[in-house]
């Protein structure tokens, strides 16, 4: 069995980066790391994961980022496009990490989730 390689996109400071990244390591699992803050969000690779994983689980709403706007830009994500919009202007609300992982039948997941991950690696 191959192991597979992914790409982690996230902010390096993030604790949940960090962890996953820990895990990720241990279990042999080669990243490639992608820095929001750094290098931006790719626009292709946000809609992609919208369309993969919905743009509510991809929103961060209990994160500094969504606390801090203001209650009118809240309001007006409603749905795929306007969070599009928001995320793309705000990448530190999207829920970090999200993994592409290539696994032969490409997936992504959102968040640390150790779960899913061994199911990706058993594949």
């Amino acid at each position: 069995m191959t192991t597979p390689s992914v790409t982690l996109y996230g902010i390096a400071h993030c604790d949940t980066v960090k962890k996953s990244r820990a895990w990720l390591a241990e279990h042999g699992v080669a990243v490639r790391f992608h820095d929001f803050k750094k290098v931006g969000v790719p626009p292709d690779h946000l809609q992609r994961w919208i369309d993969a994983v919905g743009w509510e689980r991809l929103l961060n709403r209990q994160g500094t980022t969504w606390r801090k706007l203001d209650a009118a830009t809240q309001a007006g994500v409603t749905d795929a496009a306007s969070a599009a919009a928001l995320l793309q202007a705000h990448a530190s609300a999207i829920r970090r990490p999200v993994i592409e992982w290539d696994t032969g039948a490409p997936a992504i997941t959102v968040g640390f989730a150790p779960d899913d991950w061994r199911a990706l690696l058993a594949r």
